[in-house]
């Protein structure tokens, strides 16, 4: 088979990179080693309930907001959007204490002022920042001089806990601030301020889930590429990046089959993609060693609770519980038996019923506590990973129940996930929420640009830069920005 572009791997990056070329005129061929695309868009069918597995809800997506506007280039703005409460989308529980997180600017900062008065200057100096990183999001598109100077070094290196301290003085408000933040990995020794500040700034604006579930993103995009004339490819993996001189000229798909092309991108994490090569000489030892390197960020434990029927009122916000002190402590392993952190998400009801079918909650989960099973595959590994899965489960219930009145007996079944789980169905390394873990101290190591040292080979996805829906999307164009032109990919947001 013959191709202009290979992109490898389904996830949102390969599939936005695939329609972006397509729209372009180019013959693209999207290769999925999983049985369907979408990474950790895929969702899975227990009975009537549709399950998310990494995707739960986005921020931005009203008239006029960035994600909009992404959202409405690949034609996804049609979904069946479900815009959580306005006024309080979030509800963060720290030791017991409530407090709602609002959308929009204003009713941000007024909800949180009730609780905390004198700080409200505090607040509206941090809702101001907010809403800069907002408006300046689609800026990153512009100069090339400009985008280094004022968007990457500004931002990305600086320390986003240490700005919250330098901002706000009461601990429990920097707690609050950050206690939605299980989109990403709270890490005060490495986490940049950019990315803290553009996640947080999307939700402010506005907090939507999808009914149905993330994979009819992935499905959408799917189709949209065959329809433009591109192939799609699913149950196929690529097992080997082939090279005539410097350059990548094929890819053998399943030991068996080549497939050539101009130009190749790849949506799997970079490491993995090295890999691949079949010269590894074509990239030196030292890029190698670097990409080997690079730490990922924790993964995410799931108990999936599907609900009987007429029992528990659906509840049109996320729930963050907390039960220790400091929510930027996360990141340790082992973490010498300190409470957990579990993130309540409601499923929006298919049938309109005012009460929830099924309901996710979601713990973060080191690589570590799951070593001993990380060389088995689905359903062969033991009594002692089912035991594991089970206690985790029962932990995570135990803690909702106590702000979610009725829950337990509520459920009908419980299905659980573990980042070997994400792992085995995603491909995702040691089955990462968030990618590679990136470090403000560590800038110009552990921020990638789509470029390798191949000349045709791109890299694309959350590991690059930022994760998330928004920022795999912005990742997406520039990753076709190094094909089409910086100047032809700037048209499109101007």
């Amino acid at each position: 088979m013959k191709h202009d572009v290979i992109i490898i791997g389904g996830g949102l990056g390969g599939l936005q990179c695939g329609y972006i070329l397509c729209k372009k005129g180019y013959d693209v061929c999207v290769i999925e080693k999983g049985k369907k695309v979408g990474g950790c868009l895929q969702t899975f069918r227990r009975g009537k309930n549709v399950f998310d597995t990494g995707f739960h809800y986005v921020g931005g997506l009203d008239e006029g907001q960035p994600l909009r506007r992404l959202m409405d280039y690949f034609g996804l703005s049609t979904l069946p959007w479900y815009r959580l409460d306005a006024n309080g989308y979030d509800e963060v529980i720290i030791n017991d204490k409530s407090f709602l997180l609002a959308s929009g600017h204003g009713r941000f900062v007024e909800t949180l002022s009730s609780h905390f008065p004198e700080q409200r200057g505090e607040l509206e100096e941090y809702a101001s920042f907010l809403k800069n990183v907002g408006d300046n999001i689609f800026h990153v598109f512009g100069n090339k001089e400009h985008r280094e100077e004022d968007f990457f070094k500004s931002l990305f290196s600086r320390s986003a806990y240490a700005y919250l301290k330098e901002t706000i003085k009461d601990p429990l408000l920097i707690n609050i601030l950050s206690g939605n933040s299980l989109k990403l990995e709270l890490h005060p020794d490495r986490l940049p301020l950019y990315i803290f500040a553009q996640t947080n700034e999307t939700y402010t604006e506005s907090a939507w889930r999808l009914k149905g579930g993330g994979s009819l993103i992935a499905e959408s995009l799917s189709d949209a590429i065959q329809k433009m004339g591109g192939t799609v490819m699913t149950n196929r993996e690529v097992t080997m990046l082939k090279n005539c001189k410097e350059k990548i000229n094929s890819v053998l798909l399943d030991n068996d089959e080549e497939g050539e092309a101009k130009i190749f991108i790849s949506a799997i994490h970079p490491a993995s993609t090295i890999d691949l090569l079949q010269n590894k000489e074509l990239v030196r030892s030292s890029f190698r060693n670097r990409i080997s390197r690079l730490e990922n960020t924790y993964g995410i434990f799931t108990a999936h609770l599907e609900l009987k029927e007429n029992r528990l009122p659906y509840l049109n916000r996320n729930i963050h519980i907390h039960e220790r002190d400091n929510v930027w402590s996360y990141h340790h392993y082992p973490d010498n038996g300190q409470k957990r952190y579990v993130f309540v998400s409601f499923a929006v009801p298919e049938n309109g019923s005012p009460y929830a079918t099924h309901i996710d909650l979601l713990s973060p989960m080191h690589w570590e506590e799951l070593r001993e099973w990380e060389h088995t595959t689905v359903g062969k590994r033991g009594q002692g990973y089912l035991d594991l899965k089970a206690k985790r489960a029962d932990e995570c219930i135990d803690i909702a129940s106590r702000h979610i009145p009725r829950l337990r007996e509520s459920i009908e079944t419980v299905y659980t996930s573990t980042p070997l789980t994400w792992r085995d169905y995603t491909g995702t390394v040691e089955g990462s929420a968030f990618g590679i873990r990136k470090n403000y101290n560590e800038l110009p190591y552990t921020i990638l640009t789509p470029k390798t040292p191949v000349p045709n080979l791109f890299l694309t996805g959350q590991n690059l830069s930022v994760h998330g829906v928004l920022g795999v999307s912005m990742t997406s164009f520039f990753t076709c920005a190094e094909i089409l032109g910086a100047d032809t990919v700037l048209k499109l947001f101007r």
